[in-house]
């Protein structure tokens, strides 16, 4: 057990080390307030904990402003603001509704106001006002959700169907200047995809966005394709952009957990994007090649993985990472493969990822249980819970992409 508890250890010193209050106020430091209104806007998982942040440092400043976050992200209400959940990944009636109300608080805005925008991962769904039908677009999320495309192919089609994406938030709020803060839950922090770029001038290109068509085959709606050619801004002279968090701290808090706990500790990467089974299997060909340690090892990749759909079952890329581990490592005594989201929330589920050592492949054999047959299937969630295995942490108020861990210790 001893293995496991410093698991569960170094996953709540990580997360309270990249929660948004800190980064959030770092960079409000030597921020003037407008002579006009300050409005403030905030949209994502972290939404919440991102706009309380911001309200205690600026006080009375704030004049108007909403909280755009998931269903259950929001811990309570904040004077002057107004708290709104809605649908995540898929958007809602709740995405659409909210976005609407935060376009009628920043349209009369003049050249004295600015727009206090805070962004956090999630805003893609979250944050919305489609250009096409509900259906539509619900029908094109749920195809980049299944097919594997990575997060970034995701928004380069998602803002081009968007009245809010790719910049054309910032040109709703003109006059009015724009101060965004991110929370970066993107390899690589690209600004114009980070929320899909509410505020940013986008990128990427209409080539680049029908090219994601065909590398997937995906079958977009008759009302969407004329939307992959409209002109997104280019330029948003009246922005200015702080990103404040990322999934490097991640990595360097989770680092400095297990070197406390006396694990002689490599960061492989804080750019992991491959498939989460593939990011599994190397955590356990890791962990064979050292399976003969004499000291304490730790070995660290964050990033964000993906995970193509092909079963019914019920899971997250988290939970994969885990279980795909579970097969490499099965008999190694003094191993175990945690994965975790930094938001809480892994997928379509409740739990923040899933955690395995050397024995799970035998339990869940032992219980008639293949892992090929659950990963071909995707259903994670309901083989980990048959071991104890998975990790739930609740919404955290964060949201900086993930962290994979690789625990070693020498054999008695």
């Amino acid at each position: 057990m001893k293995i496991r508890e410093d698991a569960a250890r170094i996953i709540d010193a990580s997360i309270r080390a990249v929660l948004p209050d800190e980064a959030v106020a770092r960079a409000l430091k030597g921020f003037t307030p407008p002579t006009g209104r300050l409005v403030l806007v905030a949209l994502g998982k972290a939404a919440w904990q991102m706009a309380k942040a911001a309200a205690d440092c600026l006080g009375g400043a704030v004049s108007d402003g909403i909280v755009i976050t998931k269903y259950g992200h929001a811990g309570g209400d904040i004077p002057g603001l107004r708290i709104r959940e809605a649908g995540h990944p898929v958007p809602d009636w709740n995405s659409f509704d909210a976005t609407d109300e935060a376009i009628r608080l920043v349209e009369p805005l003049g050249e004295n106001d600015l727009v206090l925008l805070l962004i956090s991962g999630g805003g893609s769904a979250l944050f919305e006002k489609p250009l096409c039908g509900p259906e539509a677009l619900a029908d094109l999320t749920g195809q980049l959700l299944r097919c594997g495309a990575d997060i970034v192919e995701m928004n380069t089609l998602r803002k081009r169907v968007s009245a809010v994406k790719g910049g054309r938030f910032a040109q709703l709020c003109a006059p009015a200047r724009v101060f965004a803060i991110v929370l970066s839950d993107i390899v690589g922090d690209p600004l114009d995809m980070i929320a899909s770029g509410p505020a940013y001038p986008d990128r990427s290109t209409a080539e680049q966005a029908h090219a994601v068509v065909e590398k997937y085959g995906l079958r977009l709606p008759p009302e969407v394709l004329p939307l992959l050619d409209r002109p997104l801004p280019r330029r948003l002279d009246h922005v200015e952009t702080r990103v404040t968090g990322s999934v490097r701290e991640l990595c360097a808090a989770a680092a400095g957990a297990c070197r406390a706990l006396g694990y002689e500790t490599t960061v492989l990467t804080a750019s992991l994007c491959c498939e989460a089974r593939e990011a599994g299997s190397f955590l356990a060909s890791v962990a064979q090649y050292h399976a003969d340690t004499v000291k304490p090892l730790a070995f660290i990749a964050g990033g964000e993985t993906v995970v193509h759909i092909t079963g019914t079952g019920l899971g997250g890329r988290n939970q994969e990472v885990a279980l795909s581990a579970a097969r490499g490592i099965a008999g190694l005594v003094g191993a175990a493969v945690f994965s975790v989201g930094s938001d809480g929330t892994d997928g379509p589920t409740d739990a923040a990822g899933g955690l395995v050592d050397g024995t799970t492949c035998g339990r869940l054999a032992a219980q008639g249980i293949s892992i090929d047959r659950v990963l071909s299937d995707n259903d994670a969630y309901h083989a980990l819970v048959r071991v104890d295995g998975l990790i739930k942490t609740g919404p955290t108020g964060t949201n900086v992409n993930d962290v994979s861990v690789l625990l070693l210790r020498p054999r008695a």
